[in-house]
């Protein structure tokens, strides 16, 4: 089972890791689509001011020119340690134990916007660019990305895709159709069975439930057993529209 998780606009800062090496993050066939992502970062942050508004910088956010400048040679933590917010409070990489962190080394991919997706434990700086960013000299990051995401992952072979991304990354990078996949949504139910979707809650499920499936290191090779594993995680996911399950909270 391949994981794909979106990244959060909150990182944490510095890392006590060596520079970003291209050569050893996961989808080496996306590297020269990095390059030209980086190349293009690099150049943005030259010009404060453009940056400012291409990135939509607050006044008190225009120190992220300069990390954006240094993106190349700041040093690095693994993905899954950079991210913070809901999800990532949620999934409390840091407490795992070494074991739960290797799965998801293994199974996770974090779809970074300037480096498309990364293995969870890939070494990267920090960084500030949003999935519906289009950087002079680049363009959209759509146009960058989607066509050599998808070939990328379609490489991999995965038996299955559990797809936990917002629709923004989703755009950067769709699962190949021949690919096995659930896209996941997280939703409530009222009395009568209808379902609503949540925003904030779906980040903190989302990080609940893959903290449970880095604990228990499941083998899922379908929607199916997926749902069959929830089930006996004391979570509860249902079928949704073709193609998405619905995770249930209350």
């Amino acid at each position: 089972m391949l994981i794909l998780l979106p990244p959060s606009e909150t990182k944490r800062s510095g890392g006590d890791g060596a520079p970003l090496d291209l050569d050893r993050l996961a989808l080496p066939g996306l590297a020269a689509q990095r390059e030209a992502a980086l190349s293009a970062l690099e150049e943005l942050s030259a010009h404060p001011d453009a940056a400012a508004r291409v990135l939509k910088l607050s006044a008190r956010q225009l120190d992220q020119v300069e990390v954006n400048a240094r993106v190349r040679t700041a040093p690095t933590l693994p993905a899954v340690d950079r991210y913070t917010g809901v999800l990532y409070d949620a999934l409390g990489a840091a407490s795992l134990d070494a074991t739960a962190r290797r799965w998801l080394g293994r199974n996770v991919l974090i779809h970074s916007a300037p480096l498309g997706p990364v293995g969870a434990l890939d070494g990267i700086p920090a960084y500030r660019l949003a999935a519906n960013a289009s950087v002079p000299g680049l363009g959209s990051l759509r146009r960058v990305w989607a066509d050599a995401v998808t070939a990328a992952l379609a490489e991999q072979s995965p038996s299955f895709v559990l797809d936990l991304r917002s629709e923004a990354y989703v755009a950067l990078g769709p699962v190949p159709a021949e690919v096995s996949s659930v896209f996941l949504r997280v939703v409530t139910e009222d009395e009568s069975g209808a379902t609503r979707a949540l925003n904030h809650f779906n980040k903190h499920a989302k990080g609940v439930l893959l903290r449970a499936l880095a604990q228990s290191r499941p083998r899922i090779g379908s929607p199916a057993a997926l749902r069959r594993w929830a089930t006996g995680a004391g979570l509860v996911l249902r079928q949704g529209t073709p193609g998405e399950c619905n995770l249930v909270v209350e």
